[in-house]
């Protein structure tokens, strides 16, 4: 066939019918947004590009693995420019996902054994637990228990099973660092902006519908960047400078390393500028969980006097204080800062409330779900301040215990994996980079509810998968390298 006489690109603009059908759409997107507003308009223009992207979903349902690992940076911060529940977004393309590889399954046999490991059980069993919730005599409103319980354990409980089972290869596990890496870069970018430059009309008309009362202090504002809030703003960019900081260490790639020591840097820099004092545990728990791990007496001593270096920085010391951050950060260190006295007055509340209740006051009885859905209620108006603290008073001591086992189970493993199991260099640099990530943000959860929040929690899903599969793939990777040398040996 000549290629000169096929007809392609702008050329179908010459038959009718094309011109028809492009006409009808600006037509119909002039309208909408014209009488409905700009969100319709723009919703009839993204209706071809959602065809084709489902089109290529079914086909290739990893595709929807990266989606979820890109947008979930995106999906609070996005809904101060275009108002809707994009979360709602985040289940809808995990559920896709299921569909396509259940159609898949008719043609192809799916792995699922894949996902057949104790990280699932764990996940199942939480997911398990927020169900029982549902019929805790204690809780007020099944919606909040369903709009509270996708970001308790919903997520957990669906995106795991799929990263075994679509995303489970070092090549992955490279592209998981990129995305995570780059757009954490992107995140202290716009933070920088929002710093030197001030907020955006739409970021302005957040802060002015309430989101000021917790994000201008004294004046200053709180840098939240295009994330939900400036404490999952700061313990996420705390996150990436600890596991970026790990990377580049390990790292046998220049390029890479590089890369790794830039983010690890942007990181650090984001977090000290969102104003999050509770930030300062992620790399504080981070370094510690580095020390045990690498089990290097030089290391450790070197770590030590460092840790100790910044504690009497800032306890002791008010060099830096003229710097806004600074002197909040340093807040962070006085036990007898009013902020903190307050939170151990809610505490001593909750614990004579809960003292009755070993199942909580149910699942979003506490934070914004409760304040929306039961907004009389104590737990309502008790603020937690914490993520370990809102697990507690909504699923009670039974749920904190099962919770907090869990975790630890996940971040045991994966210190043992990295320890004594891995044999090759980069994937054990790879994996401890992970387990210092987890545990710092458990620590900074403490501090504030950082844990169950995009991205943050989808990372530590992702994350938590590789480390269990890390012995898999180590011994993949040995396999190869022995097949490589043997190779070379006999040529």
């Amino acid at each position: 066939m000549n290629p000169f006489e096929t007809t392609s690109g702008s050329d179908y603009l010459r038959k009718p019918l094309p011109i028809l059908m492009l006409l009808s759409v600006v037509l119909t997107t002039a309208h909408l947004t014209a009488t409905q507003g700009l969100v319709a308009g723009i919703g009839v223009m993204v209706i071809p590009f959602a065809i084709v992207y489902l089109g290529a979903l079914f086909v290739n349902p990893r595709i929807g693995v990266v989606t979820v690992l890109i947008f979930n940076f995106f999906v609070l911060g996005i809904g101060r420019y275009i108002p809707m529940t994009w979360g709602l977004l985040m289940d809808g393309i995990m559920v896709l996902m299921y569909l396509a590889l259940f159609f898949k399954a008719f043609r192809i046999k799916v792995p699922w054994n894949r996902a057949a490991s104790q990280l699932t059980i764990l996940a199942s069993v939480w997911f398990g637990y927020a169900i029982f919730q549902i019929v805790n005599p204690e809780a007020v409103s099944i919606a909040a228990w369903f709009y509270a319980m996708r970001g308790l354990s919903l997520y957990m409980w669906m995106f795991i099973p799929l990263v075994f089972i679509l995303f489970n290869k070092p090549k992955d596990l490279k592209l998981f660092f990129v995305i995570w890496g780059v757009l954490s870069f992107l995140a202290t970018l716009k933070g920088m902006q929002q710093l030197i430059f001030g907020v955006d009309p739409f970021e302005q008309a957040w802060l002015d519908a309430g989101g000021a009362v917790t994000h201008v202090l004294f004046g200053k504002l709180r840098i939240f960047s295009f994330y939900s809030d400036a404490g999952q703003f700061g313990a996420a960019q705390g996150h990436a400078g600890v596991v970026f900081g790990v990377l580049a260490l390990f790292a046998k790639n220049r390029k890479f390393q590089i890369f790794c020591a830039i983010v690890c840097l942007a990181g650090l820099l984001g977090m000290m500028i969102s104003g999050t004092r509770g930030a300062i545990a992620v790399p504080a728990a981070g370094g510690v969980m580095f020390l045990i791990v690498r089990k290097h007496i030089p290391s450790i001593v070197l770590g030590a006097l460092l840790g100790i270096g910044v504690f009497v920085f800032f306890k002791y010391t008010t060099i830096g204080n003229d710097n806004d951050q600074i002197r909040r950060m340093r807040t962070a260190f006085d036990p007898n800062n009013a902020s903190f006295q307050v939170r151990l007055e809610n505490q001593a509340k909750l614990k004579e409330y809960l003292a009755s209740r070993p199942f909580g006051g149910g699942i979003g009885s506490t934070g914004n779900w409760g304040k929306r859905f039961s907004p009389n209620t104590f737990l309502a108006n008790t603020a937690t301040d914490s993520w370990f603290v809102a697990v507690w008073a909504d699923t009670g001591i039974v749920g904190l215990y099962l919770h907090l086992f869990i975790l630890f189970f996940v971040l045991i493993t994966g210190a043992y994996n990295a320890m004594f199991k891995i044999r090759d260099d980069w994937l054990k640099g790879q994996i401890t980079a992970l387990v210092c990530g987890m545990f710092g943000i458990m620590a900074a959860s403490y501090g504030n509810g950082v844990f169950g929040q995009f991205p943050t929690c989808i990372l530590m899903y992702a994350g938590m998968v590789f480390m269990f599969i890390a012995p898999k793939l180590d011994k993949k990777i040995m396999e190869e390298k022995e097949a490589t040398q043997l190779q070379e040996m006999t040529t």
